[in-house]
């Protein structure tokens, strides 16, 4: 049987070549050349059939249906992100910086499912000790849970037949022996996933990868390792704050555009179910430039508070900045304020901000961040208990927004009295009248009106 070889390949032109080189000749970039298993040709029968039976393809309507198990990870934060629970013989890669709780979640997520299921937990980073340590200090005993510390896949490739859920950290430390190069190189990783890949797939084993992140905030390796995997989840939030934020932007089995929150304490990671202590402040309806929108992730919806400040320029140009909000969006939005509400911003320095840490990608928020600026604008504060969404347009129009009722019932259920609403999305929510005072309307200017009368 002959053995498999590897070459290096150029990621850019293609260019391969028997060993590594800093600098490809063909198109001359640097630290482009990453090594590849090449395997030997085929062997075929006599007469000339190859020995490997060729797949057949069938009908739509013969491909039988296949219903996927999913499992309940222990917290409805992370059974919400995944669409539902643990799906059977899946991919899940969960990244983020050092130190935001990647190693602590997953711990508790393998507590869990070993109270019914044997889980294996590949430690190729910390010893078995310091994995059993973390145990110890979140009070999680279970003797399903077996640990290893092992970084060559082939070796621990024996005991992943002895589980049915498998936590691998980190899919940067370890590495393959039919590869030369060190553990965490584009080559390794993705060999490493690949591999796992056929495994979980062929066994039915359910794997959760833990993945490093560069400075950038992307994913270390190649692209490919997202490719290959069911589920890609982004772990965010500063290592001084509390709350954690978990971000679907992959799944294969659920919406990507569902977010969960997390504390972080002393006990462990858990998931938080209000978050009107996160992403609303007491200081709203105090303070001018504060407004609540409802805001859509996912199957969720949550009041999301947009702060706004604003300063006199000390240059000839003024400065946009924005967080969680894209600055472009920004922009346009000041300038529909200034044509079609007359509302004078060109000397000021405008500053956004959506509490939490929580992004808006959404079309609803513009009308909030209208109201936002004009209540900064005019230091007049909204009213406290006033929830604003809405699209807008070029001309100063407020456009109707998907899932108005959703958003409407949201800010009946947190102790809202009035929601300023486009008025194309009137008629859906013309049940929720009596239970709160509804404001529809159809331009800027008349929200302007709504909330500033005087």
């Amino acid at each position: 049987m002959q053995k498999n070889s590897t070459r290096f390949v150029c990621n850019e032109c293609g260019y391969a070549s028997p060993k590594w080189l800093g600098r490809c000749p063909d198109c001359g970039k640097f630290n482009t050349l990453i090594e590849e298993v090449v395997s030997p040709p085929q062997t075929k029968k006599a007469g000339g059939m190859s020995a490997v039976s060729p797949s057949r393809a069938l009908p739509l309507s013969q491909v039988k249906y296949e219903k996927y198990e999913r499992v309940s990870s222990g917290d409805p934060e992370l059974d919400v992100v995944l669409g539902g629970g643990i799906v059977r013989g899946s991919l899940v890669l969960v990244g983020g910086d050092p130190g935001v709780g990647k190693s602590t979640l997953l711990t508790e997520v393998a507590a869990h499912l070993a109270k019914e299921h044997r889980v294996l937990y590949l430690s190729a980073e910390e010893s078995c000790s310091q994995v059993k340590l973390r145990c110890e200090r979140l009070g999680l005993t279970s003797d399903n849970l077996l640990l290893l510390n092992e970084t060559c896949l082939e070796n621990a490739e024996e005991a992943f037949g002895e589980a049915e859920y498998v936590v691998v950290d980190s899919i940067q430390a370890v590495y393959t022996e039919t590869l030369s190069s060190s553990a965490g190189s584009v080559g390794q990783v993705r060999e490493c996933a690949s591999k796992l890949m056929r495994i979980a797939k062929s066994r039915g084993i359910t794997f959760f990868i833990i993945g490093h992140v560069t400075k950038e905030g992307t994913l270390a390796g190649p692209k490919v390792l997202e490719h290959i995997m069911d589920a890609v989840l982004y772990f965010e939030g500063e290592r001084t704050e509390n709350f954690k934020i978990l971000r679907a932007y992959k799944n294969r089995f659920g919406s990507v555009q569902e977010v969960g929150v997390f504390e972080m304490t002393e006990r462990g990671i858990f998931g938080v179910n209000d978050y009107s202590s996160l992403f609303l402040s007491d200081s709203r309806g105090v303070a001018a430039g504060a407004v609540v929108t409802p805001s859509e992730t996912g199957n969720r919806c949550m009041m999301v508070e947009l702060q706004t400040l604003m300063a006199k320029t000390a240059y000839g140009l003024p400065r946009r900045m924005s967080l969680g909000v894209d600055p472009n969006r920004l922009i346009v939005l000041i300038a529909v304020l200034e044509k079609r509400c007359s509302i004078p911003l060109g000397t000021q320095d405008v500053y956004l901000n959506a509490m939490g840490g929580i992004r808006l990608s959404e079309p609803s928020a513009d009308l909030a961040i209208c109201a936002a600026l004009a209540s900064a604008e005019r230091s007049i504060p909204v009213e406290k208990y006033t929830a604003v969404f809405g699209e807008v347009g070029l001309t100063g129009e407020v456009r109707g927004v998907s899932f108005a009722e959703k958003r409407v019932n949201e800010c009946l259920k947190m102790g809202f009295r009035r929601v300023v609403l486009p008025a194309k999305n009137m008629k859906a929510c013309e049940k929720f009248q009596g239970k709160i005072e509804l404001v529809p309307v159809s331009y800027v200017t008349q929200m302007i009106k709504t909330l500033f009368p005087d």
